[in-house]
């Protein structure tokens, strides 16, 4: 009797009633991937608010030390201010140290595990071209799981869906349309886009606190104002909290490497479709070739945001 899992001439196929444990896993990817998406959002909120109280306690601080004798009240308030944005400012920084950082790059990188599994199955191709593929594919997310065992707590309050749609990959031309394209035109080349806007945005700010330094100083020079001069290291400071954050984001070298994995994924598409090998082995090799990028990304993040942090 013929797989129904496989057309006559042995091409994989989407079955017509889904295996519970094909649709668990794929749940499964998407309770990873929300835990990855709010731990980096955690992160990044900590960070912004270390930028901001970085900010705030460099203002206050000059602020209380001008306002002195003349307002006492208000210069007690905001001295306070500047310490209370000291104190926050270090463990601000604790919720997005080394720890937070490698928890949410594996997390992404299970989530990835999760993906790469699920769309080799619904390509139907490797270890996934045999009547077992259902099983196969839930032994595949149970090692995976059992290897990301010590992050399960960042699951425990993630809402788990009760379905979810699997993507529309029957074969490796389906693959290649929903899988790669969609991740180089809807996914690397987007996020390389959003993070040139973000270090534009970031050097425009530097330039423009390099400008108001400039102005205070030269005011404080020639009318001598006293007053002027002392807000010039106040820029100057908030110039170099706001590099740091740009420098801990890493804008500049999460660009290039959504480019270079774009460029990779589009170089391996043009490679297929000049070949005229489409054996069961090319196809195994493509999607192996395909998964590897994608892969590669999330273990260089892994290395690069660790060994920085």
């Amino acid at each position: 009797m013929t797989n129904p899992r496989f057309r006559m001439n042995n091409r994989p196929m989407q079955p017509t009633r889904i295996s519970p444990l094909v649709s668990d896993s794929w749940i499964q990817q998407a309770s990873w991937s929300k835990a990855a998406d709010r731990q980096k959002r955690l992160i990044g909120r900590a960070r912004g608010a270390a930028l901001l109280c970085g900010v705030l306690m460099a203002v206050l601080g000059t602020a209380a030390a001008q306002a002195g004798s003349a307002h006492p009240h208000a210069a007690q308030w905001l001295a306070f201010g500047a310490a209370v944005a000291a104190g926050a400012v270090p463990l601000l920084n604790g919720q997005a140290g080394p720890r937070q950082i490698q928890d949410w790059t594996r997390l992404r990188s299970v989530s990835e595990a999760f993906k790469a599994e699920m769309y080799a199955f619904l390509a139907g191709v490797g270890r996934y071209r045999t009547p077992d593929a259902a099983a196969q594919l839930h032994s595949a997310a149970s090692d995976i799981r059992q290897d990301a065992a010590d992050l399960l707590h960042h699951l425990a309050d993630v809402p788990v869906a009760s379905s979810r749609p699997l993507p529309d990959v029957h074969d490796v031309d389906s693959y290649l349309q929903v899988r790669v394209r969609g991740q180089i035109d809807g996914y690397y080349r987007a996020r390389a886009a959003e993070m040139r806007t973000r270090l534009r945005a970031v050097r425009w700010v530097q330039l423009a606190l390099g400008a108001l330094a400039v102005l205070l100083g030269a005011g404080s020079g020639a009318f001598h104002a006293e007053q002027a001069a002392a807000w010039v290291a106040v820029v100057a400071t908030v110039s170099a909290v706001v590099v740091a954050y740009s420098t801990s984001a890493k804008y500049e070298y999460q660009e290039l490497e959504f480019l270079r994995t774009a460029d990779e994924l589009e170089r391996i598409l043009a490679d297929w479709r000049l070949s005229a090998d489409r054996t069961e082995q090319a196809e195994d090799n493509l999607i192996s070739r395909c998964e590897q990028v994608i892969s590669v990304l999330n273990d260089t993040w892994m290395v690069k945001w660790t060994s920085d942090s």
